[in-house]
């Protein structure tokens, strides 16, 4: 088996071996010293302040969104979400399950987000913009300059979706004035799901988090930034995850996150040159490093999937509302130019099968 999948990935042989080890008690000084150097790590590597507050929750990337909307947005607001795919809407789903006003903004499949569309839906009780950095369900990266200016330019909080993009695209906290950054550690971190951050803005958190009642123990953000004066988290975390955490972080910083990231666009750039070799439709609009859109046309994507697993163990993503037409090869992870490469050949051999 190989994962090709956007999350989770091919794990690293060293944070496997972390992952073996016995779980520690981590109620204790040194458990403290090691999440403090890891909540430091996280901010060097996203280009946070040091002012921004940071999460650590024992939850997947959804449970963090969830938790960022409920921290973060009020009854009061009214709230523009960009809606690009499945991953859009699930910020919508949440602001409806939690009655935050808000303005949707649907995007078809193959529409890039522009100033234009993002000024025709804006409102003037408009208090956050909610949006995914990379809609993982298309591919599609969105402009975090462009999002960034019009943030500014009408006076909103910047809550970003980062958890498929941070590690794999370009991202700067400080540089685009983000407010909310919510990442986990199944996608570009090669680490196993069930652990997610969230770093926030001394504004958001001033001005929404410390005077909003969050209707929920677990997800309060207040309780996780009062604890972590003390190097903890409120309740039990994902101990495992921190370990495995710590030493990516440590490996990021070592390598340099812009090389990172390099290396990262060479495997999409390799893989998508391929693509075009046996003619594989990519869709036109910026992609995220992250992964590469497969669109099928003449034949149907499921089936192009099903036999990739069942002829060569390759797996990669299926699509969710785009099922029929899209799959999507991931770049992260323990992955490699030549394991790109035989995909593409196997990937060339079941389109001619299929097209008999």
């Amino acid at each position: 088996m190989k994962l090709f999948t956007v999350g989770p990935v091919e794990m690293y042989d060293c944070t496997k071996a972390t992952g073996a080890l016995q779980n520690r008690y981590f109620r204790t000084c040194d458990f403290s010293a090691l999440m403090h150097e890891t909540g430091g790590m996280l901010k060097k590597t996203l280009f946070a302040p040091d002012d921004c507050h940071t999460i650590f929750l024992t939850a997947s990337g959804t449970g963090a969104m969830d938790a960022t909307v409920a921290n973060c947005c009020i009854m009061q607001d009214r709230v523009l979400i960009v809606n690009g795919g499945t991953f859009g809407k699930y910020f919508v789903d949440i602001c409806k399950y939690r009655n935050i006003p808000y303005d949707e903004i649907i995007l078809d499949f193959g529409v890039i987000l522009t100033r234009d569309i993002l000024e025709a839906h804006i409102h003037k009780d408009t208090t956050s913009l909610l949006i995914n950095v990379h809609e993982t369900s298309t591919g599609q990266l969105y402009d975090m300059q462009l999002v960034s200016d019009f943030c500014k330019a009408h006076d909103l909080y910047f809550i970003a979706d980062a958890i498929s993009s941070a590690f794999a695209d370009a991202y700067n906290i400080t540089k685009y004035s983000i407010d909310a950054t919510i990442v986990s550690t199944q996608k570009a971190l090669a680490l196993p799901p069930g652990m997610s951050m969230v770093l926030l803005s001394k504004r958001l958190y001033e001005e929404r988090v410390c005077t909003n009642v969050v209707e929920s123990m677990y997800l309060d953000f207040k309780l996780y930034v009062k604890n972590f004066e003390r190097g903890q988290t409120p309740f039990t975390p994902a101990i495992g995850i921190v370990y495995q955490l710590h030493e990516m972080l440590a490996l990021i910083l070592n390598e340099g996150i812009e090389n990172k990231i390099s290396s990262t666009k060479a495997l999409a750039d390799h893989f998508r040159e391929h693509m075009q070799n046996i003619n594989i439709e990519i869709p036109k609009y910026p992609l995220s490093n992250a992964l590469t859109p497969l669109v099928f046309n003449k034949i149907n994507a499921i089936t192009v999937y099903e036999k990739l697993c069942a002829e060569y163990g390759f797996y990669v993503n299926p699509n969710g509302y785009l099922a029929d037409k899209l799959c999507r090869v991931g770049h992260l992870g323990n992955i490699k130019k030549s394991d790109l490469t035989l995909l593409a050949l196997a990937l060339g051999e079941v389109t001619k099968d299929v097209c008999k």
